[in-house]
């Protein structure tokens, strides 16, 4: 048999190989790049062009997604450092006569006799935040959620300007020479925990974030355990919520006690 008979499709052995060898092709590939790829479990695939992408190492577009709306209210105030910071004498008169109702819990000069925060000093854009947060239902509690749902913006305006413009007053526990424990001063990071004091002040301030030096201790712990537990879920992207659940019992309890002993 010459060679061009042996290459010629008129040579049954000829058209029956290359028939195979097509078909193992045709086949390995619809395994290989459709089959096997729409049966990962972990893999959300459109379709079969989806299917062959990805096996071809294509990535995929991402595709617009519904926003799935959270399952509870979130805070609708946007704290900038800007927020609350100019002292109005109108504004902080009026709040002076508003807060008159606050004294019960928070003391007639802004310091709690009780277990309530001190508000005398406090950040004007922290006291407005968690007021608004209490109307809108963001955060929750039995005496402060009813008491804030008739306030009017700028109510709570003028109340958060009255309790900032407030001197601050060192608490009975007060003890500046306690030493700080370390989640304060250096945080945790192996847990993604920051220093405390990185947002609550001594080493920096940030926008929004509350002052809680002379904060009762029973409070601060109460606090943080309530952000542990999810029951409290009024932070800002969630972030005191992640710290918290990353800390332990007895560092939580550090924290509120140091808290409480700062002026």
């Amino acid at each position: 048999m010459s060679e061009d008979e042996l290459y010629s499709p008129r040579n049954p052995w000829f058209s029956i190989s290359v028939g195979v060898t097509a078909a193992i092709a045709v086949l390995s590939a619809i395994v290989g790049l459709i089959w096997l790829p729409l049966l990962q479990p972990n893999l959300k695939l459109a379709g079969i062009w989806d299917a062959i992408c990805s096996a071809a190492g294509v990535p995929n577009l991402p595709r617009p997604a519904a926003a799935v709306p959270p399952a509870f209210k979130t805070s609708n105030v946007v704290v900038t450092p800007e927020m609350l910071t100019r002292q109005d004498q109108v504004s902080i008169g009026r709040g002076a006569t508003l807060a008159q109702r606050c004294a019960i819990c928070h003391g007639p000069q802004g310091v709690s006799d009780a277990n309530s925060p001190n508000l005398a000093g406090q950040y004007a854009a922290v006291t407005y935040k968690e007021l608004n947060d209490f109307k809108t239902g963001a955060r929750v509690n039995v005496v402060m959620s009813p008491f804030a749902a008739n306030m009017a913006d700028q109510d709570m305006r003028d109340v958060a300007l009255y309790y900032a413009y407030l001197p601050r007053v060192p608490s009975s526990q007060v003890n500046p020479n306690l030493p700080a424990p370390a989640i304060v001063v250096t945080g945790a990071p192996m847990r993604n925990i920051p220093p405390c004091g990185s947002c609550h002040g001594e080493i920096d301030i940030k926008a929004g974030s509350p002052w809680l030096g002379g904060q009762s201790a029973v409070y601060i712990k109460a606090q943080l355990q309530a952000f542990a537990s999810g029951t409290r879920r009024n932070d800002i992207s969630e972030q005191m919520r992640n710290i918290a659940r990353q800390m332990t019992a007895e560092e939580i309890d550090q924290v509120a006690r140091y808290y409480e002993a700062q002026p």
